[in-house]
Parts: structure tokens; sequence; C-alpha cells
């Protein structure tokens, strides 16, 4: 189901506590690196996934190289790929298990959004979960 409404966004972050972020960056100048900062600090644990710097950590967290490495439940998939790179890592949160799966801003993929949808996931397509966590007002997680 692919969730457009406030209202929807709004549940899905009020309910979400894990989420795995496809596309981690190192780098203080990459989107990824300041939004899982972000998430973070608004109280979700956020597990960054890059398989160029696996092993590695980031903000505290281990870096895995998949999400099939990740051995706790998966609320929400958050990706910072490209639209094309978008289906995979879309199939890989249906293989993990997770209950969502989230395509950053300019990131479209209606084709990996129906697989997921398929497979019971929810969708959010070209938008920021810290961006929607601001704009909606959503009260850090205790």
């Amino acid at each position: 189901m692919q969730l457009t409404q406030d209202a929807e966004l709004r549940t899905l972050l009020e309910e979400t506590r894990v989420i795995a972020l496809v596309g981690a960056s190192d780098r203080p100048d990459r989107p990824s690196y300041r939004v899982m900062r972000t998430l973070q600090e608004h109280g979700y644990r956020v597990i960054p996934i890059n398989p160029q710097i696996t092993g590695e950590h980031l903000h505290g967290e281990f870096v895995f190289r998949d999400l099939s490495q990740i051995g706790d439940p998966i609320d929400l998939v958050d990706i910072f790929r490209n639209s094309a790179a978008a289906g995979e890592a879309v199939d890989d949160a249906i293989a993990a298990g997770a209950k969502a799966v989230w395509m950053q801003l300019g990131v479209v993929n209606d084709v990996a959004a129906a697989r997921a949808e398929a497979a019971g996931l929810k969708v959010v397509m070209d938008r920021c979960p810290a961006i929607e966590l601001a704009r909606l007002g959503i009260a850090p997680i205790a």
C-alpha cells in the first residue's frame, strides 16, 4: 500500500522503531549521513547498510553489507539509492521481512513499489522521513 496522506505517513513514522538505511554514507557532506543522524536523534535505531564500508561503525552502529545480515526485525527500509537501483533494495527488504520501504527524495520506482505492495509492505516514494518528521511535528520516540 503506497502511503501519500499525512495521516498515513504519521502512523508509519510513529509505529516505526528500527530503520535500515540502505546507502548510508560515512561522508558528512552526504544527505544519508545527516538523515541517519537526524533519525537517531529522534529516537529511532538506524542500522546502516553499505557494502563499501561494511564492518565499520557509523554514528555508533555497525555497518552491514546488506539487509540479509541483520538479525533483528526491521520496521522500515530507507533507500538512498537511485531509482533503478531501488528495485534491488526493495527485493532485499521483502526478503528480510521489513514492514515498509521508503524511497528517498527523487527516488521513484513504480515496478519495485508494486512488488513491495504485493508482498504486503507499505511504500513511500520521493520523500524524506527526516523532513516528514519535522513537517508533521512528530514527537521524538521515548
